[in-house]
């Protein structure tokens, strides 16, 4: 079973991230890991914070000379602000500075600080912030060269920005993997993406903030990775869970996902064909590569909408939770549009519940086991 926990702030020292259950023996590439990193802080409309950070993984336990040992591997990632943050969130002494009491409508400020009974927005913020994402990409990068090992691949794509939306319909996602080498907005229709940039200008010149949609693929799947048995087990329940954590991240779709409500069943569901080469297979996805809660074999696909940023330039009405005065928002540094850093971190937290759902079926202490296991297994399936 995979576990990991992240800790840290995003003014703080570092952000750390314990990941342990992945299987002796998987080389790791910390390249590859820190190029994830690099494409979470990418994107058109992200904000200042973007250009300080330049986000670099430190591995202080679990790999030697690039390998996983089966133990615990502990993933560090400094922030470069904390120079200019000490004073404000030192761990020891008297705080520095004014406290942040002006709640953002839309964030966990206002909430956060009745629950832990806090008089300091700063206390809840600093932990809500997304900046924790990127332990989470960090995990996930460890989570991708695990799965690519398999043969598996995981993209990502941004379907919809401020309204300006792809027609899903002419996705091809082994391209987005083979051949597509990215954008600005990580929309593979460049008319699109055009419009979508155009939308996030207006946004930021009004001190506003957009939202939109994202879509993450896992290809090269087999069938059976999940379980029909209990509730917790099913790939897409878990799916759905992994995606939703994601800060701003409001509604998660599988497959046809609200389409569903329009379709009558003969035009829903995915008819099951056979070949003696390529065994069993579908001319249509709209399941989305899983059924009664299990992996089919075809692409898993899942979409997640990104609520806009609350932090906006020109704020909303708030209250003060010193005086219960009426006032407007506070302001942080932040960003007009992120939805394709959410993307990434989309893909990431795929990542780790597809490889959950691997090591959970097929066990294995070491990466020769989990193989050999596979293998075995695509053999049975076969006959």
């Amino acid at each position: 079973m995979i576990r990991f926990i992240t800790a840290g702030e995003s003014h703080g020292p570092c952000l750390t991230a314990i990941l342990e259950g992945f299987p002796a023996g998987l080389q790791l590439d910390i390249d590859a890991i820190n190029r994830e990193l690099a494409r979470r802080q990418q994107g058109y409309g992200r904000g200042g914070r973007m250009k300080i950070e330049q986000d670099k993984v430190e591995i202080t336990a679990g790999v030697r000379f690039g390998q996983t040992l089966g133990s615990p591997i502990t993933l560090t990632i400094h922030n470069k602000d904390w120079a200019n943050w000490q004073e404000r969130m030192a761990v020891s002494g008297q705080p520095q500075g004014s406290p942040v009491t002006a709640a953002r409508p839309g964030h966990a400020d206002l909430t956060g600080v009745q629950k832990y009974d806090r008089q300091d927005i700063r206390d809840i913020l600093e932990r809500a912030s997304a900046r924790e994402t990127a332990a989470r990409v960090a995990v996930g990068g460890v989570a991708k060269q695990f799965l690519h090992g398999l043969g598996m691949n995981i993209v990502s794509h941004v379907t919809n920005i401020g309204g300006a939306a792809v027609d899903r319909q002419d996705i091809d996602y082994r391209f987005i993997a083979n051949e597509w080498t990215g954008s600005d907005l990580n929309c593979v229709e460049p008319a699109v993406e055009e419009k979508m940039k155009r939308a996030i200008d207006a946004a930021k010149q009004r001190g506003d903030t957009l939202g939109g949609i994202f879509e993450v693929a896992v290809l090269n799947v087999m069938p059976g990775l999940g379980s029909h048995v209990q509730w917790d087990r099913r790939l897409d329940t878990r799916l759905a869970a992994a995606l939703m954590s994601i800060q701003a991240i409001k509604g998660i779709e599988i497959g046809a996902g609200f389409t569903f409500a329009g379709l009558p069943g003969a035009q829903a569901h995915d008819e099951i064909f056979y070949d003696q080469s390529a065994g069993y297979y579908r001319k249509t996805n709209h399941a989305g590569g899983i059924e009664g809660g299990m992996s089919n074999g075809e692409t898993i696909v899942a979409r997640a909408v990104m609520k806009p940023i609350p932090t906006l330039m020109t704020p909303l009405a708030s209250v003060d939770i010193s005086s219960r005065e009426q006032v407007v928002a506070n302001t942080e540094r932040s960003d007009v549009c992120a939805v394709s850093a959410a993307a990434v971190v989309g893909e990431a937290m795929t990542a780790i519940v597809v490889a959950e759902a691997v090591l959970e079926k097929f066990g294995g202490d070491s990466f020769g086991d989990v193989l050999a296991a596979i293998d075995h297994y695509r053999k049975r399936i076969s006959r």
